[in-house]
């Protein structure tokens, strides 16, 4: 994925205690200890990941108690949809709304912040032979458009095709580099508008199935395949680059109105039937987004609870900062409140090209004044401590802390001290880096990571770069920064999606995202042999393995926090869950109460 995606564009400040929000690419990033009812700050309860049986993958979706159908939920964000063709989302607002009408081959069932992935269009979660190059789904009975047609295989693969359009820049790549062997995928494929399908894709009307035969092995590719970039899309309503402003739905809500940054409303499709479905319950009549309040404005109107406000949530900004505590320390509010990590993690990469001791990076690790840090974005309320790269809600993921920072949030200054003089290096000079007017803590922070470091006995600089090229300019192999500010999230909940694109010696180039530019062969070789281990228990484990060994013996980056971002909703609202994968409310399951 890249930065400006789903899970991880990182945002201005949003999230409780203003820490920034780490979205796109899915987006959009992994939460926990947000059902119902508000979770408190810095619990330890984190979504289970699991892959989901046959008859999990049946519907109809568990009902939720006390639910009723009827009503309108009027979600209120600060900004519109940037896309809604299914090719063209990846950023993790786009996703969540994505989830009402747009279905893929797989999904997530979600539940107590527990995500299990389940066939959507398909009846499982798809067959795996030839040690990941080939993958099999079949299509469930009674899969329908928004006109009445039938929704089949042969509208999945124009799914699957127009994502090597050149109008779909914007979606995820991961299928069409594997069905083609190459990031360069539009240089064998175009499309499907001059009538030519991929020979990799095949297609069985009768059988009602799709198969995959990759050039690549991809043992995870039915995790892949749950993101909306390859959702379905119907071969006789496809209207090309239109289609991004009047999409056909096969879920359970169709478009019905769009004022660009205003409002947009969705209403039910009659057409969607819910035996096909496991995953959306769909009991309001309506949804009437709102766009514009931003994140104070939204939670003052959520707190005054008026008016058709009862029915309101707050959509992708959270609670800022300076409502925070109002909300933890006012029974009614927190009451009214769901909470959850993100999936992904913010850090400082360590650039390895500059600084080749490891000594120096494991120095840089135990002086990071984490404490002093968090502090500033507003405490326990604003995430967790990091010490590991794959989140909590990571598939397998193994919590472990190396370099003591539960123990020693504030940072081991003097530990740090003695690395550097074993290694010669004290007074070493380290740049520091991070996008400024992007947000005033990181202007705050500044000043404690200074300071830890002179303590640790480095000798810092400071040099800021505007946000608008911040990226830009930590994405250039020959930057001048040692220590740069970063995010990411994983387009999926397990490690390859957050240990490859970090820390991959071969993916090192301008614009790229291994910005730590970590060049260590065994760290390849094991990337490699994790990815194509074909049962996911022992895949999960390889990775965890790795996220530990990567962390001792490289020290690439040092960790921050899995932020936490808090949401309001109106006392007319019921069924109000987390989503762990795109850091917002589970919007199929909310409802109207009477």
């Amino acid at each position: 994925m890249s930065i400006s995606r789903r899970n991880f564009v990182i945002a201005t400040s949003v999230a409780a205690g203003g820490s920034m929000v780490l979205s796109a690419c899915s987006s959009g990033g992994a939460g926990g200890a947000g059902t119902s009812g508000g979770g408190a700050a810095g619990t330890d309860k984190f979504a289970a990941v699991s892959i989901g049986t046959k008859q999990d993958s049946t519907g109809p979706a568990p009902e939720i108690p006390g639910a009723k159908k009827g009503g309108t939920i009027r979600p209120i964000g600060p900004q519109d949809f940037s896309h809604l063709d299914p090719q063209r989302i990846y950023f993790t607002w786009n996703s969540e709304l994505a989830n009402l009408y747009i279905r893929s081959l797989t999904g997530y069932r979600i539940d107590g912040g527990a995500m299990k992935l389940v066939g959507d269009l398909a009846t499982d979660t798809g067959t795996m032979s030839d040690g990941g190059k080939t993958w099999t789904f079949t299509l469930k009975d009674g899969l329908k458009w928004e006109d009445g047609s039938e929704l089949t295989v042969d509208d999945v693969r124009h799914g699957i095709e127009r994502g090597f359009a050149s109008f779909t820049t914007e979606g995820a790549t991961y299928l069409q580099a594997a069905l083609t062997g190459t990031n360069d995928f539009r240089s064998v494929y175009k499309g499907p508008y001059d009538g030519k399908h991929l020979d990799s894709v095949v297609t069985d009307t009768a059988k009602k199935t799709i198969t995959f035969h990759l050039k690549t092995a991809r043992p995870d590719l039915n995790w892949t395949l749950a993101m909306q970039s390859y959702g379905a899309v119907p071969v006789k309503h496809d209207t090309k680059e239109k289609y991004d402003k009047d999409p056909v739905s096969c879920g359970p809500y169709r478009l019905s109105q769009h004022s660009v940054d205003k409002s947009l409303t969705m209403v039910r499709n009659p057409h969607w039937d819910p035996a096909t479905d496991p995953i959306r319950n769909a009991y309001p009549d309506s949804f009437v987004f709102e766009f514009g309040p931003e994140a104070l404005q939204a939670t003052d109107r959520m707190i005054a609870d008026s008016g058709t406000d009862q029915y309101a949530v707050m959509a992708y900004s959270g609670v800022p900062a300076e409502r925070i505590q109002k909300v933890l320390a006012t029974p009614e509010l927190k009451s009214r409140s769901v909470d959850g990590l993100l999936t992904g993690l913010y850090y400082y990469a360590i650039n390895c090209k500059r600084i080749t001791d490891v000594r120096v990076r494991q120095a840089l690790n135990y002086a990071w004044p984490l404490q002093q840090i968090r502090t500033i974005y507003g405490g326990p309320s604003a995430g967790d401590y990091a010490t590991t790269i794959l989140g909590p809600d990571m598939a397998g993921r193994v919590k472990f802390d190396i370099y003591g920072k539960l123990t020693k949030p504030q940072g081991d200054t003097a530990k740090a001290k003695a690395l550097l003089k074993a290694a010669g290096k004290l007074g070493q000079k380290i740049i520091y880096t991070y996008p400024q007017g992007s947000n005033e803590d990181l202007e705050k922070t500044k000043v404690v990571i200074a300071n830890a470091l002179t303590e640790a006995g480095f000798d810092p600089v400071v040099k800021p770069v505007e946000s608008t090229s911040y990226y830009d300019q930590v994405q250039q192999i020959d930057n001048s920064f040692d220590v740069m500010w970063f995010g990411w999230s994983p387009d999926w909940p397990t490690g390859y999606t957050m240990l490859q694109p970090l820390f991959d010696g071969r993916t090192i180039a301008n614009g790229a995202n291994n910005v730590s530019q970590l060049k260590a062969s065994w760290v390849d070789a094991a990337i490699d042999k994790a990815a194509a281990i074909t049962d996911p228990t022992k895949a999960n484990a390889a990775w965890a393995a790795l996220d530990k060994e990567l962390m001792e013996k490289e020290a690439p980056i040092i960790p921050e926090t899995y932020s936490r971002r808090f949401y309001l909703y109106g006392s007319k609202v019921g069924g109000t869950e987390y989503d762990p994968l795109n850091g917002s409310f589970v919007l199929y399951k909310l409802f109207a109460k009477s």
